[in-house]
């Protein structure tokens, strides 16, 4: 199922490259993503069903709903942690009809979640997607929140990054590649 969900997620991904921004001159949201999210909304449930086992196809179009919801608004052209919480909650509900166990938590989050950072941030970017709720949002990062927190819980007793070399331009661009938290930082530089 791991292996299913990321090849769920670099079908995303190959759709961004499918699908170019268009040129107009706005400063946030490229209407091209409407055309990207139209497909996903067209495939999702077939998407979904391909990771899931044939005698819980029932559970695809509910299940859909979350992928859909995960990725962004298409109205307003925006992302932010509600959607996140989407993807979240479209993990849950894998967990819940026995898609994913117990066993696969450390690859749920640093195979998975990660790979959907990934391409959430290329959405980001590629679409210019306005953070969704920005006014006013208590945050480190106006789009993310939970790699901030399983991030945090990968330097967990680290022998030498404290939280004080978390804003060294030095160590984030060294490490962050291997750890979650430096990853949101550095795309926070960016």
């Amino acid at each position: 199922p791991i292996e299913k969900l990321v090849a769920l997620l670099n079908t995303l991904d190959r759709w961004i490259d499918e699908t170019p921004p268009v040129d107009q001159p706005s400063r946030f949201g490229n209407k091209a993503f409407r055309t990207w999210y139209a497909k996903l909304d067209q495939e999702a449930e077939n998407l979904v069903a391909a990771v899931i086992p044939k005698h819980l196809a029932n559970a695809a179009p509910e299940v859909a709903v979350y992928l859909k919801e995960s990725v962004g608004n298409s109205t307003r052209i925006d992302y932010g942690t509600g959607h996140e919480a989407a993807f979240a909650a479209f993990l849950c509900c894998l967990c819940k009809i026995g898609v994913l166990r117990v066993d696969d938590q450390m690859a749920i989050v640093f195979k998975v979640f990660n790979r959907y950072l990934e391409v959430m941030r290329k959405l980001q970017k590629t679409y210019r997607m306005e953070p969704a709720g920005s006014q006013g949002v208590w945050g480190l990062d106006d789009f993310q929140f939970l790699p901030f927190i399983w991030g945090s819980s990968q330097l967990i007793d680290h022998p030498n990054l404290e939280p004080r070399h978390f804003v060294d331009e030095k160590v984030v661009n060294e490490n962050h590649k291997d750890f979650m938290f430096l990853e949101c930082i550095l795309f926070i530089t960016e």
